[in-house]
C-alpha cells in the first residue's frame, strides 16, 4: 500500500491513506512498527490524508511508552526537516509530538532491532538518533512557521508547541531560549487571524502565571479577571493559580478508546470494533482459510467493480478447511478492489438461505439460489449465456468463481446480452465475423470509442483495441495525452498516437486513432477493464478526465 501510495493519482491518496491506517490498526504486529509506518505515510501523502488520520496517528505515539514517544519525535524532526513544507499532516503531527515530548529530543536515542537469528542473514543495524540542543528543537519549528505556504493550522500549534516548550525546557535550555519561546508565543498578539490572536494573548498569560508574574487587563470592569489580573498586578499570585497554570501546560494524558471509538469518524470503518486505535486486549475479526489466504497488497482486483454485499443470513464455509468461518458485510483484505469502480448494485432479497461457496478473503457470499418452484440456472458470473436448466426439481446451489471482482445473481431467466458493443465478436465455429466498437469515454467535447480485434483467431487472449478521438467542438483540439492503465493480470502494450492535435470530426476528416495490443491471462474468469485518463487543450483551456471503461463482451475479451 505504501508503494502504491508513492505511484497513485492525488485524488485517491486520502482513501489510500484510510486503508493503511485500517491495515495498522487490526495487524501491526508491534507499537514501533506501527508508528514507522504511519510517519512513512505522513511523508508521501500529509497533505492529501484526512485529520481523523493526523488524529489517529497521535493518538498511537501517545499512547506508546516513553522509549517510542522519544523514536518517533526524533523520526518526525528530521522529517521535517527533510519537508519542503507541503505535507501539511506530517508538519501538524510533528509539531504536536515536539511540544509534548521536545524534552525527550535532547538526549541521545538508539535503537538495535532484534535479530531473527537465521544463519546467512544481516545483523540488522543500529537504529541511532544523535541528541538536540533545545535552540535546534526551536529553530525546527520556527523555520516551518515562517514559510509563506505554512497553513494557519500549522501556525496554530506551532503555538502551542513554543508554550510547552516553554515549560519543557525551563531549567533546562539557557535564558536566550526561554526568552525567545517566549517572545515567538506573543508574536500573534496582533494578529488579523483571530483565533491566532487568542491563542497567543492566553498563553502569554499562562506563562507570565507561571513566572508569578501578573498582567493588567485594560478594561477590568469588562473582563472575566483571568488570572486573577484586574488589580493590575498589585498582589502576588496564589499557588493555586501558579499551578493550575503548569497544569495546563503538563503533557496531554492518554486518550480514552472508549470514547474515540464513539466519536469515530465514518470514512474509517466501523468493523474494527475493540480493534481500533491499537486495544490489544480485542478479538481478532479476521477469517482464515486452509490454502493460506490472499495478498494484502495484491492488486489483481484493483479494477474490479466491488463485491456485493453478502446476505444477511449466516453461512457455512464449504471448503477443505471444514470449519465454519463468520462472514463479514464487506472485504477488509482486498484493500484497493474499490478504489476506480462505481458502486456494486445489491444483492437480490432471498426467500431461504442456502448453502454456498464463499471467498472468505473478499467478504462476499455467492448469490442465493431461486425458490424451488422454479429450477435455477447455472451461471457463468461473466458469461453472457447461461447453462442449461436442470431437470431435477430441486434449486441447484448457485456457483461462483473466489477470485472474481464482479458476482452476478443466479436467476431463471436469460441475462441480457452486453449493450456497449455494436457489432458481435468471434463466432463459435472460431471465424472472425468482424470488430465490435466500445465506448470508451467522452468529456469535453472529445469521444474515444475502441475498434476491439482479435488479430489471432487461435489466440483468444490476445486483443487489438484501436483508440479513435473524434473532436465534437468547433475548435480542433492540442496536446492529446491518453494514458491507459491494466489489472495485473493483463499485460499491455500502447503504441503512440498517430497525432496529438484532434481536428473536428466533420466530413471525410481523418480520425486520429491510438493502437493498444491486450493479452487477457485470465480470459473467461476475469473480463478486462481500463483505467483511462486523458488530457488535453481545447480552447486554451486545459482538460483532464478520468475513467473507466468495463462495456467489453464478457468471456470475450
Amino acid at each position: 500500500l505504501l508503494n502504491y501510495l508513492v505511484l497513485c493519482p492525488r485524488e485517491h491518496r486520502a482513501d489510500i491513506c484510510t486503508r493503511i491506517l485500517r491495515v495498522v490498526e487490526r495487524f501491526s504486529p508491534d507499537d514501533r512498527w506501527r508508528v514507522d509506518t504511519l510517519i512513512t505515510m505522513l511523508t508521501i501523502a500529509g497533505r492529501e490524508c484526512a485529520r481523523s488520520v493526523q488524529s489517529a496517528t497521535i493518538i498511537y505515539i501517545s499512547r506508546s511508552s516513553d522509549d517510542i514517544r522519544a523514536y518517533a519525535t526524533h523520526k518526525l524532526v528530521k522529517a521535517m526537516r527533510d519537508d519542503d513544507g507541503t505535507q501539511i499532516g506530517l508538519l501538524v503531527v510533528g509539531t504536536w509530538c515536539i511540544g509534548e515530548y521536545g524534552d525527550l529530543v535532547l538526549k541521545p536515542y538508539s535503537y538495535q532491532p532484534s535479530s531473527t537469528g537465521d544463519a546467512g542473514v544481516e545483523t540488522p543495524q543500529t537504529i541511532s538518533f544523535m541528541g538536540l540542543e533545545p535552540s535546534s528543537v526551536v529553530s525546527t519549528v520556527e523555520d516551518i512557521t515562517t514559510r509563506h505556504s505554512c497553513p494557519e493550522e500549522v501556525k496554530e500549534r506551532a503555538l502551542t508547541c513554543f508554550t510547552k516548550l516553554s515549560e519543557r525546557f525551563a531549567g533546562i535550555a539557557d535564558a536566550d531560549t526561554v526568552a525567545r519561546l517566549h517572545k515567538l508565543v506573543k508574536k500573534y498578539e496582533g494578529s488579523h487571524s483571530l483565533e491566532l490572536q487568542l491563542r497567543s494573548c492566553e498563553y502569554d498569560a499562562l506563562l507570565n502565571a507561571i513566572k508569578g508574574v501578573k498582567v493588567s487587563v485594560k478594561n477590568p470592569q469588562n473582563s472575566d479577571d483571568m488570572l486573577g489580573m484586574a488589580d493590575g498586578g498589585d498582589a502576588p499570585l496564589s499557588s493555586e493559580v501558579v499551578a493550575a497554570a503548569k497544569e495546563a501546560l503538563a503533557r496531554m494524558p492518554a486518550v480514552d478508546i472508549k470514547v474515540m471509538q464513539r466519536k469515530r469518524p465514518p470514512e474509517l470503518g466501523e468493523e474494527l470494533g475493540a480493534a481500533s486505535f491499537g486495544e490489544d486486549d480485542a478479538p481478532s475479526k479476521t477469517n482464515g482459510t486452509a490454502s493460506g489466504g490472499g495478498d494484502l497488497l495484491d492488486l489483481n482486483d484493483i479494477f474490479g467493480g466491488g463485491a456485493a454485499p453478502a446476505p444477511a443470513a449466516s453461512t457455512q464455509q464449504n471448503g477443505t478447511s471444514g470449519g465454519a468461518a463468520e462472514t463479514t458485510s464487506a472485504s477488509d483484505v482486498d484493500l484497493l478492489s474499490d478504489i476506480f469502480s462505481a458502486p456494486a448494485a445489491p444483492a437480490p432479497a432471498a426467500a431461504a438461505p442456502a448453502p454456498a461457496a464463499v471467498d472468505p478473503f473478499a467478504g462476499m457470499t455467492s448469490q442465493p439460489a431461486a425458490p424451488a418452484a422454479a429450477p435455477a440456472a447455472m451461471m457463468d458470473p461473466f458469461g453472457a449465456m447461461p447453462a442449461a436448466a436442470p431437470a431435477a426439481p430441486a434449486a441447484p446451489v448457485a456457483a461462483a468463481d473466489p477470485f472474481a471482482a464482479v458476482s452476478a445473481p443466479a436467476a431463471p431467466a436469460v441475462p441480457v446480452a452486453p449493450a456497449a458493443p455494436t457489432a458481435p465478436a468471434a463466432g463459435g465455429d472460431g471465424t472472425d465475423s468482424g470488430p465490435i466498437t466500445v465506448p470508451a469515454l467522452s468529456h469535453g467535447g472529445l469521444t474515444v470509442e475502441f475498434e476491439c480485434t482479435k488479430p489471432d483467431l487461435w489466440n483468444k487472449q490476445s486483443s487489438t483495441l484501436v483508440a479513435k478521438f473524434k473532436n465534437t467542438t468547433d475548435a480542433p483540439i492540442y496536446g492529446l495525452n491518453f494514458q491507459c492503465a491494466v489489472p495485473k493480470y493483463v499485460t499491455m502494450e500502447m503504441k503512440p498516437p498517430t497525432s496529438t492535435t484532434v481536428p473536428v470530426t466533420a466530413g471525410n476528416n481523418k480520425l486520429v486513432t491510438q493502437t493498444i495490443n491486450i493479452t487477457n491471462s485470465k480470459l473467461g474468469t476475469k473480463n478486462l477493464q481500463l483505467k483511462l485518463k486523458i488530457g488535453f487543450t481545447s480552447k486554451g483551456t486545459k482538460v483532464d478526465h478520468i475513467a473507466t471503461c468495463s462495456g467489453f463482451p464478457a468471456g470475450q475479451y
